[in-house]
């Protein structure tokens, strides 16, 4: 089978096509561009995609004796990921960027170019695992190590695109093994640090970032039940569940500190109150999509039971779910959670599983808590 190994410069990557080429695929390497800075470094292990990673994805595929490529996606990334990335938090919804990187990038655009070029697979160094059901159609699960399972990222891939994935570090039982592969192989990056925080933002100061780039308006800081108690800087600069930097001048009749409930954009104010009113009961859905064949409930719109999880390293929790039509007609996704689930918030992803079997996604469109009569996600 003839591979693209996308070479990000890990360790995963390195080790992932390095098994490619042991299991007798013809790979290629390739390092996508995507910074619009092209002499940046990474600082340790923050950032990522850097001319340093592009080094050591050469040095990985030199190595493993495959042909090596630097492909310029920096334009697309920017418009698809940066862009995005900054729309959504001016909208006063939070965005999870490598969930768009993964949809846009590595299984659209790479994929895509991959398939035209000849290519069957594109080989990752992700974390996750792609199971046949009894009738050839490939469902995505979660990897064997639960502690660096990436299936969540990952719950955007469509049936489509899943026919053409390639994850061998699906049954690696931890990283430390993958770590220890790489040295027995000979690849220099055995021990260099897992990248971590936003890639376009390496000095992990996402607020000072989009102060930058978003123009932000003085506005009212409400309590639940309207009461001004102060004024903000701009209501983009906050997130939903954040406690720090309101600033307001008297604590809560009960002394105990507020956290951020809700934003909205479009009046600028942002809503505060105690932290049990950030426990969410129920989400509704956009953007719906679907890991594989969708379950036989997405087509009826039954009620099903699956578990629900919002952070890439996040519990999941007990939910049910169904299908129903919103007001443009197109699907939404209410999800119902039997425990409830803290600091939610409109633009983040809900990636719902069965077992180890991701089902599909949304992204968050509003949120609510029942201690809360009116919904908690009028943002947007």
């Amino acid at each position: 089978m003839k591979v693209l190994a996308a070479m990000s410069g890990g360790v995963d990557s390195a080790v992932a096509a390095a098994r490619a080429v042991e299991a007798g695929h013809d790979v290629v390497g390739v390092h996508l561009a995507l910074s619009r800075m092209p002499g940046t470094l990474r600082t340790g292990s923050r950032g990522c995609c850097t001319i340093e990673d592009s080094r050591d994805a050469w040095r990985a595929c030199d190595i493993l004796g495959i042909p090596y490529y630097v492909w310029d996606f920096s334009e697309r990334f920017k418009e698809d990921v940066v862009d995005d990335f900054i729309a959504e938090y001016a909208a006063g919804r939070t965005p999870n960027p490598c969930m768009r990187c993964n949809e846009r990038i590595k299984f659209a655009a790479l994929l895509e170019k991959a398939l035209a070029l000849g290519f069957d697979a594109v080989c990752t160094g992700h974390y996750a695992k792609v199971i046949e059901d009894a009738d050839g159609n490939r469902e995505l699960h979660r990897a064997a190590d639960w502690a660096k399972d990436q299936s969540y990222v990952l719950g955007v891939l469509t049936h489509e695109q899943l026919k053409h994935s390639m994850f061998p570090l699906a049954e690696t039982p931890s990283k430390a093994e993958v770590r220890a592969e790489a040295e027995r192989r000979g690849l220099s990056v055995a021990n260099k640090p897992d990248s971590h925080d936003i890639c376009f933002i390496p000095d992990g100061d996402t607020r000072g970032w989009l102060e930058e780039r978003i123009e932000l308006t003085e506005g009212d800081i409400l309590d639940v039940d309207g009461t001004k108690l102060g004024t903000h800087p701009g209501a983009n600069a906050f997130t939903v569940g954040q406690r720090k930097g309101l600033k307001l001048g008297r604590p809560a009749p009960d002394g105990k500190p507020r956290f951020v409930l809700e934003i909205r954009p479009k009046e600028n104010t942002v809503v505060v109150g105690p932290e049990q009113l950030l426990a969410i009961d129920e989400m509704r859905g956009i953007k719906v999509s679907w890991a594989g064949r969708p379950i036989p409930e997405v087509g009826t719109g039954e009620e099903f039971d699956c578990m629900a999880q919002v952070r890439a390293h996040g519990d999941p929790v007990d939910a049910r779910a169904r299908v129903e039509a919103g007001a443009d007609g197109r699907p939404e996704l209410v999800v119902r959670l039997i425990e409830p689930m803290r600091g939610v918030a409109p633009g983040q992803t809900v990636v719902l599983y069965q077992g180890s079997r991701v089902l599909g996604q949304a992204t968050i469109d509003s949120a609510r808590s029942a201690l809360r009569p009116e919904p908690a996600g009028a943002a947007g």
